[in-house]
């Protein structure tokens, strides 16, 4: 929701064609892009453990534990790239 308000109001603000108008677009448009990287990244170690620990159901926790630490790593990346767009705004 916070997403479409600032792409509204960046919209509004090209029409005037103004340098603070397209800095926010970039910003909203890096928001959504570090959403969407870390869903997919996220998603694809989902989909590789699950995978992993059908073939090698004794490996569950190796697996599990170093599932959730690739995961907290890309939450950390990503909630770093939306601070930092977030400053741009």
């Amino acid at each position: 929701m916070v997403l479409l308000t600032v792409l509204l109001q960046t919209v509004g603000t090209l029409l005037q064609v103004s340098a603070d108008g397209l800095g926010s677009l970039g910003a909203a448009i890096g928001i959504g892009l570090a959403a969407i990287g870390a869903g997919y990244g996220i998603g694809k170690i989902g989909a590789s453990a699950m995978e992993g620990i059908s073939r090698q159901p004794e490996s569950t926790s190796d697996i599990r534990m170093n599932m959730i630490i690739a995961a907290a790593l890309i939450e950390g990346v990503a909630l770093f790239a939306v601070v930092v767009c977030g400053f741009i705004l």
